[in-house]
């Protein structure tokens, strides 16, 4: 491991700001300026790939190995012979089933140059999942590994043995080899470069189209917003296979020429290492992912690194304002989805938990039942909001539907997407009378408590909180009266040691947190369900309830919360409350 000194990190931190803030920022393809507008501004990821011809500056780096962005595209060159030497009738596209390993980001360009679609497959799903995945998306090609062809083998996918292309296997750098020649780019702007399948936290994941156009602006977009520039070395430790790492990463750093760092998985423990050894300026990040990294032990040796700042989702402010003092790097809390267009623009005088200013006029936050917009939201000396049911509604873009590509043969999906003409991004929020817009969790996140709604993800950035807490969901399962009762699952290290006490002195100590959004079932776990981008997944969870092998904590009385573990007598004695009062149905 290479230990930076405080020297270094100063200047490195510098010399990427002084990039950032310059008039302009000169390439070898171009001149960039701040605000990420290029001379030439290309419509498709091909011609931004052959654009680095040439250019000598790191493109590609692992622990082992690397290549410059000349041999990135040399590389993703001959993988696109490839394919189409492999094309058969139908769909050109082609699943890939790998890590973050060097030949996913070669075969993302080889599916730009040959006009192909990628469908990135996500490891982390059964294999019932998985083939249904594969035969969704028409792949008439897999590139995978030794590992993944021992799992698919066993699938009902429909696929000769030669549909197959093991990257490990010993005759596959042979056959790219002969496929080495004049390059050529047969993709352009509406080519279908990406199927991207949505993670499917709270129902049946479904894949989101994505041009090239669509993802070259997203690129430049990405490059203006967030700084952006030649001289950064960005780590990706997200998966490639979701569109965090492809749309934040992978695309922006194309745009400029900055170099891309791979490692096959995140790993908290590898994060700061790796960083280090790369020299890395920026990464990616989800949430859960930053409460992994705040959970290991904290060195004085920290912010001894090379990072400039992050991009990711769904951090809480309390875990954003940690990684910081830790790691020293700034992080810029967006929103984002695969499908969709943005919603919101920085501004310096934002509220932290804010996600800045509406991107224009056209975004806002409406009642769906009524199609009005809803009130502005009220906030408190804590920043809560006082006056939920007027203000929280859907966050919608009324010209989104220009930017919304559809799903992949899936109508019923895109008709509810865009309903009224308008873009419906399936997900709450609020704008305060400041005129800045607020993410309040997903649609399925809303829990009507007493006749209330209180949003889980409000409940979610308290319990982060605690030093013991990894992760968080809260979720609402059904009250044996009426509407809901709040359930919080949380991830710690020891849930055998794990002080229930302690951490219901620790709820009631939160200002921020109202009665109705006190727990009344807590689910302590050593490793909650995620997606293969490391979101909690709220669906099985909820689907669960309290039926679980893993401690499940109960309050039943008022006043000051009593959690007491359930027995199954207890499980028992809770489903017949429901039988007495007719709610049968709701388990």
């Amino acid at each position: 491991m290479r230990t930076l000194s405080p020297d270094f990190v100063a200047r490195s931190r510098s010399k990427v700001l002084e990039c950032r803030l310059a008039s302009v920022v000169v390439n070898d393809h171009g001149v960039m300026s701040v605000d990420g507008t290029l001379d030439v501004r290309r419509a498709d990821i091909a011609t931004m790939l052959l654009d680095r011809v040439g250019d000598q500056r790191l493109g590609l780096r692992t622990r082992d190995t690397e290549w410059t962005w000349d041999a990135v595209v040399g590389e993703s060159a001959a993988r696109a012979e490839l394919a189409r030497t492999l094309r058969r009738e139908g769909p050109f596209h082609i699943g890939v089933l790998l890590d973050n390993v060097p030949d996913f980001v070669f075969w993302l360009g080889a599916a730009a140059l040959a006009g192909a679609t990628v469908a990135g497959l996500n490891p982390t799903r059964g294999d019932a999942q998985l083939a249904a995945d594969v035969r969704y998306v028409d792949c008439q090609l897999i590139v995978t590994d030794a590992a993944g062809w021992a799992r698919l083998r066993r699938l009902d996918l429909d696929l000769a043995e030669d549909r197959f292309l093991l990257v490990d296997d010993p005759g596959y750098a042979a056959r790219i080899e002969a496929c080495r020649g004049p390059l050529s780019a047969v993709g352009g702007p509406d080519s279908l470069l990406l199927l991207l399948f949505t993670s499917g936290t709270t129902g049946t994941s479904k894949a989101v189209r994505c041009t090239q156009r669509r993802l070259s602006v997203i690129a430049y977009a990405a490059a203006a917003k967030f700084g952006h520039v030649r001289d950064d070395v960005d780590y990706c430790c997200m998966p490639l296979f979701h569109g965090n790492a492809i749309m934040a990463l992978w695309a922006p750093a194309l745009s400029v020429g900055a170099t891309v760092c791979l490692t096959p998985k995140f790993s908290a423990s590898q994060f700061l290492p790796d960083v280090r050894y790369f020299g890395a300026t920026f990464f990616t990040y989800v949430g859960k992912a930053l409460g992994y990294l705040l959970a290991t032990p904290e060195a004085a040796s920290d912010s001894d690194n090379s990072l400039v700042r992050g991009f990711g989702t769904e951090a809480s402010v309390a875990d954003q304002d940690e990684f910081r003092r830790r790691f020293g790097a700034k992080l810029f809390e967006g929103y984002g989805s695969s499908e969709g267009p943005n919603l919101a623009v920085p501004d310096p005088a934002a509220p932290p938990a804010a996600l800045g200013r509406p991107a224009h006029a056209g975004v806002a936050v409406v009642n769906p039942d009524t199609l009005r917009e809803c009130a502005r939201a009220e906030l408190d000396e804590y920043g809560r909001v006082r006056n939920p049911d007027e203000a929280i509604g859907e966050m919608i873009d009324k010209a989104g539907a220009l930017a919304f590509e559809g799903y992949y043969k899936n109508e019923v999906a895109d008709a509810d997407r865009l309903r009224n003409g308008w873009y419906w991004t399936g997900d709450l929020g609020y704008i305060d009378t400041a005129g800045f817009l607020y993410f309040a969790g997903r649609k399925g996140d809303w829990i009507r408590v007493d006749g209330e709604n209180t949003s889980a993800l409000m409940i979610e950035q308290v319990l982060r909180r605690h030093p013991a807490v990894v992760a968080a969901a809260v979720f609402g399962v059904p009250d044996p009266r009426s509407g809901d009762q709040v359930m919080a699952a949380v991830e710690v290290a020891d849930p055998a040691g794990f002080d229930v006490e302690a951490f219901t002195d620790f709820l009631c100590a939160q200002s921020d947190l109202g009665s109705k959004g006190l727990p009344r079932l807590l689910r302590v776990s050593s490793n909650l369900p995620v997606t293969g981008s490391n979101k909690v997944l709220k669906r099985d969870l909820r689907e669960q309830g309290w039926r679980t092998d893993e401690p499940v904590y109960r309050w039943a009385g008022r006043g000051r919360p009593v959690y007491a573990r359930m027995t199954e007598e207890d499980r028992r004695a809770l489903e017949s409350e429901f039988a007495v009062h007719g709610r049968q149905r709701m388990l």
